[in-house]
C-alpha cells in the first residue's frame, strides 16, 4: 500500500472501463485523483465512491480551455499535479474504404488533439513539482494496425509518436518528467463490447471461445490499471519513452 502516497493524479475518461480502475486504485495506493469525463453523473458517483481524495471535473479533453480549466481545478484543490493519466478516447469500426472525412476528424480530434493538449498543460504543470509521470494510453492498434479500425489505429499511433517526443523533450530539458505509452491488445470495457452490439456482432467473448487459444482472453481494466499504477510510482524512475505493450503476446501470436 502506499506506493504513489501523496501524488496528485488527473485521469481522463474516469467514468467507466479502464480510466474508472485506474483512479480507484490509484487512490487505494494513497494518490489524490481528479477524475475527468464528458458522462458526469458516472464520473461523480466515481468520485464519491473514493471519497475525499477524489474531485470530478465534467471535461472534453479536445478542448484547450476545458484542460486549462481541469489544471486549474486540480492545482487549487490539491496543490499541483504529478501524475497525468490520458485514458480517454473514442472508437469506431471503419476501414479506409469506409472512413469519412467527418469520422476521421472526430477521432483525431479525441485521440489525438485531446492527448497533445493532455501533454502540454500536463507537463507545465509537472515542471513545478519535484518530479512528473505522463501516462498515454496508445493501442496495439497504434503498433501493428488493424483493418477496421483506420482512423482509431492511426489516432494511437499519433499517439505513441508524441510519447516518445515529450520523453525525448523532458530528457533534453532536464526536467523530472517521464512520459511513456502503454499498448493493450482488446480490454473488456463498454466502449469494446458496445462497438460489438452497435455492429451487430455477438463476437466480445470470441476468445475465451476459442479452443486454439486456451490463455487468451480480451484484458481486464484491472490488468492495465497495475501497469498505470507502476508508471505513476517512483518504482519506475528510469522508464521513459517506453511503449509497453500489454497484449499477453498478442503482436506474436501465430496460427
Amino acid at each position: 500500500m502506499g506506493r504513489v502516497q501523496g501524488k496528485v493524479a488527473i485521469v481522463t475518461g474516469a467514468a467507466s472501463g479502464v480510466g474508472k480502475e485506474d483512479a480507484l486504485l490509484l487512490a487505494r495506493e494513497g494518490a489524490n485523483v481528479v477524475l475527468t469525463d464528458v458522462n458526469e453523473e458516472a464520473g461523480e458517483a466515481v468520485a464519491r465512491e473514493i471519497g475525499d481524495q477524489a474531485m470530478f471535473v465534467k471535461h472534453d479533453i479536445a478542448s484547450e480551455q476545458g484542460w486549462i480549466d481541469v489544471v486549474k481545478a486540480t492545482e487549487e484543490r490539491f496543490g499541483g499535479v504529478d501524475v497525468l493519466v490520458n485514458n480517454a478516447a473514442i472508437l469506431a469500426q471503419a476501414t479506409i474504404e469506409d472512413t469519412t472525412l467527418e469520422l476521421w476528424q472526430k477521432i483525431q480530434r479525441v485521440n489525438s488533439d485531446g492527448y497533445f493538449l493532455g501533454c502540454k498543460y500536463g507537463l507545465e504543470a509537472m515542471k513545478k513539482r519535484p518530479k512528473g509521470s505522463i501516462i498515454n494510453m496508445s493501442s496495439m492498434a497504434g503498433i501493428g494496425g488493424v483493418s477496421s479500425f483506420c482512423a482509431y489505429s492511426a489516432s494511437k499511433a499519433a499517439v505513441a509518436g508524441l510519447t516518445r517526443t515529450v520523453a525525448a523533450h523532458c530528457r533534453a530539458q532536464l526536467y523530472k518528467v517521464r512520459c511513456n505509452s502503454i499498448h493493450p491488445d482488446g480490454i473488456a470495457t463498454p466502449m469494446v463490447f458496445n462497438l460489438h452490439k452497435e455492429q451487430g456482432q455477438n463476437t466480445s467473448y470470441v476468445r475465451e471461445k476459442d479452443p486454439r487459444q486456451l490463455q487468451a482472453r480480451f484484458a481486464q481494466p484491472r490488468d492495465i490499471a497495475n501497469l498505470v499504477l507502476f508508471l505513476a510510482s517512483d518504482e519506475s524512475s528510469f522508464i521513459n519513452g517506453a511503449e509497453l505493450r500489454i497484449d499477453n503476446g498478442y503482436l506474436m501470436w501465430a496460427d
